[in-house]
Formats: structure tokens, sequence, C-alpha cells
């Protein structure tokens, strides 16, 4: 059932746009009704076998099977989530991960905690805090994720890992187009991403030099997982939280979607890549009680952050 606020919500963007209107109507068929806060279908991560699992932001199936230069077996899979934020409740809320440690480039997790989402780690590693954080481009440059992928291994050497990269999703770090800055007005002022922009269709810039930035963020971070890949002991499995649509139909009604938002299950969404990769002797898996609270992350700069990866409030 449609509440009061939902029912808002939608006049909003029929005002503002009738394109954001037609994607919640599209949401509420692959929710159920707005009954499911994940996609049901996908794998759960957690339970599948792996040392060290790399999480490529909002990274598509084909663009890997396209692109990647990484060895392994590679396979597609479906992913519970179309956005980070289904992708942590789909697999992570509420359940007991004192044998991982998380290390993410994304503030998403903490944005939620504990209310929304409640996993309880070994230790979370939040890259995207003051030293990890590249106020040039507003996001995390892969370099510092391998940097601080390899210390945690260090540290723990009898936890499993999830490293998760905030490439290739938005801001196009490696554009030669400051994309993320023609957006809006005053960059200083971001309240939304390109995805949105082109959704409103306010966005002056050709398509395809979207796209293009998009593959070269992706070209960005292989090198990084490469790196990780040879350094890393044991199995590891390179996926996607979710994926990203650029400018294909969505469905059941036929707009022409961007970006990734969530409840809006479309293949090019949820179909993710799944890269296997074993090398060295498997970890000694051992689970501990949580290390300290997730919590402790100021409220203003978690804000701040996503404002500047381009998540609206």
């Amino acid at each position: 059932m449609i509440s009061t606020r939902q029912l808002k919500q939608a006049l909003t963007w029929a005002i503002a746009s009738p394109n954001l209107l037609v994607r919640e109507a599209n949401r509420l068929y692959h929710t159920r009704g707005y009954r499911r806060s994940f996609n049901h279908d996908g794998i759960d991560v957690v339970a599948e076998d792996w040392d060290t699992l790399i999480v490529l932001d909002a990274c598509r199936y084909d663009l890997f099977a396209e692109r990647s230069t990484l060895p392994g077996t590679l396979r597609a899979r479906e992913s519970r989530a179309a956005h980070t934020s289904e992708f942590i409740r789909g697999n992570f809320h509420e359940r007991d991960l004192t044998d991982t440690v998380y290390v993410t480039a994304s503030p998403i997790l903490q944005r939620g905690y504990p209310e929304r989402y409640n996993p309880a780690f070994h230790a979370v590693v939040n890259v995207w805090q003051e030293d990890g954080w590249d106020a040039e481009y507003n996001s995390v440059h892969p370099e510092t994720m391998v940097e601080y992928a390899l210390d945690a291994a260090e540290q723990y050497p009898q936890k499993r890992l999830v490293v998760h990269f905030m490439q290739p999703h938005y801001p196009f770090i490696a554009s030669d187009t400051k994309l993320d800055k023609q957006t809006v007005p005053d960059p200083t002022e971001i309240t939304t991403d390109i995805w949105n922009e082109m959704m409103y269709k306010s966005a002056d810039i050709d398509p395809e030099t979207i796209v293009d930035a998009y593959r070269a963020n992706f070209d960005l971070v292989v090198p990084y997982v490469q790196q990780l890949l040879d350094e890393l002991s044991g199995k590891t499995v390179v996926t996607s939280d979710h994926g990203n649509m650029l400018g294909e139909r969505s469905w059941p009604l036929p707009i022409r979607e961007w970006g990734h938002p969530p409840g809006v299950y479309t293949p090019e969404l949820v179909r993710v890549p799944w890269l296997e990769y074993e090398s060295g002797p498997r970890r000694t898996i051992v689970a501990e009680p949580p290390e300290s609270d997730t919590a402790d992350v100021e409220d203003d700069v978690v804000r701040d952050r996503l404002r500047q990866l381009g998540y609206a409030e």
C-alpha cells in the first residue's frame, strides 16, 4: 500500500520531471508494491566461497566482460541490489560477520547504521574518512584503497576481507571532462549527480561522453584490482554491488533510465560480474568479537561525503 509520504513524493516528481514519476511506477512493480527492500532473486555473497571479495561499485557485467584484463574464471551472477544500500541490506544486515573485515570507499553503510543496516563485522575500515578522501575528485582513489586493503590483510590475517572500491561509480575521476562539476551551477553545492541530470533532461552533455567517462573509470581501477590479486593469498572474487543504466529502456514502463535507482531490477542493474581467482594457500578464517563500534563517525562527515559522491539527501 502506498503511504502518504510516498504519494507526496510522487507528486513532487511529477512536477519536477515526468521521468522520475515513471521511474517510481517501475519501482513499485519491481519491489512488489514496496514490500521488498532488496532483490530477493540475487545471490547471497556472504554464503559464497571466498577469502577476499572485491566489490567494484556500479560495475555492469557487460562492461567487465568487454574491458577486464584480470585473470580468473568469469561468469555473470544476479545481485541482490540496484543500489549500494540494497546490497548492504540484502547481504550484511543483521548478519554475524565477525569473521569478516569490511574495507570500504563508500559511506553508505555508515549513513544507515544502525537503524537500517546493522551488521556485526569484526571491523569496518572507513577509507572515505579524512585520510583516505581525495578532495580534488570527491572520491577515494583506487590506489588508496589498495594501501588500506593490504594493511587490513596484514592486520587481520585470519579474517575474510571485503574490499569495496568506489570506481567505476561516479564521480568520473579518470575523465578529461569535469562531468562531476558540470552537473550543478555551483560545485560546492552538489545535490545530485550526472545520472539524475540525464533523467531530468537538464544535462547539456552528449550521452556518449558520459558512457566513455564511465568506461574510463573502470579502466582506471583494473590495475589496482590486479595488484590485490597479485598480493593477496587465497581465493579472491571480484564482483559488483550493482550495475548502472546508460540510457537503456527500463520496464515494465519503457522509459530511458540512467544511473542505478534502488528498487528497479533491470538486467543492466542486477547482472554483475563474478570473477574467481586463486593464488597461494587459503586463509584460516577465525571469527572474533567486533573490534569497535561501527557508529563512531560524525554524521556531518557522512552527509558531506555522500553529497560529494552525488547522493542527494
